[in-house]
């Protein structure tokens, strides 16, 4: 679209949210809301790069006049690129998702034991990042290792608010193969370990276009279990969901009903749906955009954790620190902020 439609769309939304009979339709209010939400930096910057150029030409007929002007040219003179550079910037297509809440997967993979507690070291460090956010994190179902840490665990995490950058917007970078490296409690004679740890980041849609068959549904229900695998529900309420067509499986049993637990999976056998459609369709496309990576392979790592030097890595865009004790207790807006910088270069680049 172009910057003139956009500001035309920005104005309707505004008087349609303006009108009280529009927010009868909560849910519709607030698609309206965060499309709003979206549009208004656009707008906000269109509106500044238009004050500036018409203040640097009003400065450049007074300095004509008076040269006490002249330091009021070279300093607007200096603002326009900067804010072509942000309107070019905020024009860029963005990610339809970006604004969507998340389901994450982390599974333990090559390592065995020591694998399953770096899992659980990550599911932390997502856990306290969520916290420092404001977002809602819950755990839907998880399978425990014995030293604590976890075989696979299933999270979702939820913003509080309508922004248009909201949870996918972070942690969308974050699918791949986490590696660390450390001497494993396991090991007796000190020696560094490499292993590594899977994570699958879905965005949790509200308008899933995915039509779900119910025949194509093998659903198992069992009773909720903790630590040690003990039952703590002395009634089946667990459950777990197999899409057939596509051996996907999904469980849930955090919830208190059956019936609640179904729901839950549901939403995330959905979530997990779209993100293959999506992924075929790029693929058919021959989309360049990165894929997730859907194998536990430590070639095949996206990030490094070393303990030893408490550094961390990120593989595709180089970034390196040695605040490693701060990044496992949730510190991870550095790395992600690099992240989202290489991002939005390749994409002016027409990457």
């Amino acid at each position: 679209m172009t910057l003139e439609a956009l500001l035309a769309e920005h104005a309707e939304l505004e008087a349609k949210l303006a009108d009280p009979s529009v927010h009868a339709d909560q849910a519709g209010a607030r698609k309206l809301g965060k499309r709003y939400a979206e549009l208004t930096p656009i707008v906000r910057t269109a509106r500044e790069l238009e004050q500036v150029k018409a203040d640097l030409e009003a400065a450049k007929e007074l300095a004509a006049e008076d040269p006490a002007f002249a330091d009021e040219v070279t300093e607007l003179t200096a603002r326009v690129p900067q804010l072509e550079e942000r309107l070019t910037e905020l024009l860029l297509p963005r990610d339809p998702h970006d604004s969507a809440d998340v389901v994450m997967e982390i599974k333990s993979g090559e390592g065995g034991e020591e694998s399953a507690l770096f899992a659980g070291d990550l599911l932390r460090m997502y856990l306290r990042y969520a916290e420092r956010h404001g977002w809602k994190a819950e755990v839907l179902d998880g399978t425990d290792s014995e030293l604590g840490g976890f075989k696979d665990v299933t999270v979702a995490i939820k913003s509080k608010s309508d922004s248009p950058d909201g949870v996918w917007s972070r942690l969308k970078y974050e699918g791949g193969v986490h590696r660390v490296q450390r001497v494993p409690v396991t090991e007796s004679q000190g020696r560094i370990h490499t292993s590594a740890a899977g994570v699958l980041v879905f965005p949790e849609t509200e308008d899933v276009e995915i039509e779900i068959d119910e025949n194509d549904l093998r659903v198992d229900v069992f009773r909720s279990s903790g630590k040690g695998g003990q039952s703590v529900n002395t009634t089946d309420s667990a459950v777990r969901i197999t899409h057939l067509p596509t051996g996907i499986v999904v469980s849930c049993q955090n919830e208190r009903s059956q019936l609640q637990n179904k729901a839950r999976a549901m939403q995330v056998l959905q979530a997990r749906l779209q993100a293959l459609a999506e992924e075929k369709a790029q693929q058919e496309a021959s989309d360049s955009r990165r894929a997730q990576i859907r194998t536990v392979d430590r070639s095949e790592r996206v990030r490094t954790y070393n303990f030893p030097e408490s550094r961390i890595s990120d593989h595709r865009v180089g970034y390196k620190a040695h605040n490693l004790d701060q990044v496992l207790d949730g510190d991870l807006d550095a790395v992600l902020d690099a992240l989202a910088a290489a991002d939005r270069a390749e994409r002016l680049a027409g990457g």
